[in-house]
């Protein structure tokens, strides 16, 4: 049984003292893919050298994350640019636009985030969104660049059932990780609404650990809670959603 982890942030400075224990004990419990978002240039190398150490595990995206566009956010997209002409990349991610950290930069996300996804669809990769108190604006985006080789995975999704239904309109996946696990997370309400064919796993480590570990540092084994908490919602078997949402990951990807 193969369990992928669509967003898992392996070179965090969070596991600086036990990366590869850490790894392994995802993959003992059959998380054997992991795919990894960028944020900026400065965890490039770091990428670069998980993919050496687990050639068969690792699999990268390229991006700049919303949270690091900054005044220098051009400099940061020319080097995406350099990358992406250079050799493969999986996905363009994580991009999109975060209002909870910092409102003053909402235009330049926007652009970075129209840039990068036009990227996307020159390269013909999927895009994985990074959305935090900005769906309104996300989705006026993904309307003006709407078009049939616009496709990804909403990731980390924390909406309501109206918004999932919209993001599946722009042929999006639902990232679905530890939330759902939380008593406040409030998707766990709706989430059986939403056909499996339309959700991928994910842990988003280290952050948001699902129960029993929440608020503890997060890792990619632990998307085993995750599955536990779906197979319940959903009524199915732990191995069937395996099945779906893996299928789905190869789907996105393209692999």
């Amino acid at each position: 049984m193969i369990i992928t982890d669509t967003h898992t942030h392996l070179y965090s400075e969070a596991f600086d003292e036990d990366r590869e224990e850490m790894i392994q004990r995802a993959i003992d419990e059959g998380v054997s893919r992991f795919f990894i978002p960028a944020i900026d240039s400065t965890y490039t190398k770091a990428m670069f050298q998980l993919e050496t150490d687990f050639p068969e595990n690792v699999f990268l995206m390229m991006g700049l994350h919303p949270t690091s566009v900054k005044d220098n956010y051009q400099e940061e997209i020319a080097l995406v640019e350099e990358h992406l002409a250079r050799r493969p990349f999986f996905a363009i991610g994580e991009i999109g636009i975060d209002l909870y950290w910092d409102t003053s930069t909402l235009e330049i996300q926007k652009k970075a985030f129209k840039h990068q996804i036009q990227l996307a669809k020159k390269y013909q990769l999927p895009i994985v969104i990074h959305c935090r108190e900005a769906f309104d604006e996300v989705f006026q985006v993904l309307e003006e660049e709407k078009s049939d080789d616009l496709f990804g995975i909403f990731h980390c999704f924390t909406g309501t059932l109206e918004q999932a239904k919209r993001a599946i309109s722009f042929n999006m996946k639902l990232g679905i990780g530890g939330v759902v696990t939380f008593k406040n997370g409030k998707i766990d309400q709706f989430i059986n609404q939403i056909d499996l064919k339309h959700i991928v796993l994910e842990t988003d480590s280290p952050y948001l650990a699902p129960k029993p570990y929440r608020g503890k540092r997060n890792e990619s084994s632990y998307i085993t809670k995750v599955l536990e908490k779906l197979s319940e919602l959903y009524m199915l078997p732990q191995e069937k959603i395996t099945e779906i949402t893996t299928q789905n990951s190869k789907d996105v990807f393209n692999i």
